[in-house]
């Protein structure tokens, strides 16, 4: 576990690192950077790659077409005749008897409820149509002097 303890360190480490930089070392870095002329380097001549000899292959063997095949034709067979079956009766099913349905009570009629008045909204006062709106401030500038 000793080896754990020695990584916390690296946090405020790097805390205050980072802390201290500030844009202007940024910006002139970025200004080294474009600013200075890069070492030419030379261009090396580009490989010759050496000719590969011509392979002669051998001529390809005639393969002979073989013939089309033809499929012998098959005799059609011949299916046996269905017999015929004589068509079954419609059994006669009883009359079903009428369901007869019991009359449901009547129900009392609902008590009259009294009439109410409709509510009134209460009214909130307007306001007046000419306020002047603040006037928003442009974003500000990106650019660095």
């Amino acid at each position: 576990m000793a080896h754990l303890h020695r990584l916390s360190i690296l946090l405020p480490l790097m805390v205050i690192t980072i802390s201290l930089m500030s844009g202007e070392e940024v910006v002139a870095s970025r200004h080294l950077l474009e600013e200075s002329t890069l070492p030419k380097v030379p261009e090396l001549p580009k490989p010759e790659l050496p000719t590969l000899p011509k392979v002669e292959l051998p001529p390809l063997p005639h393969i002979h077409t073989l013939p089309e095949p033809t499929l012998p034709t098959l005799p059609k067979p011949e299916l046996p005749t269905v017999p015929q079956v004589p068509a079954l009766e419609k059994p006669e099913l009883p009359p079903l008897p009428k369901l007869e349905v019991p009359k449901l009570p009547e129900l009392p009629s609902l008590p009259h409820l009294p009439d109410l008045p409709k509510p009134t909204l209460p009214t909130f006062p307007s306001l007046p149509k000419d306020i002047p709106f603040p006037s928003l401030f442009p974003p500000h500038s990106t650019t660095t002097p």
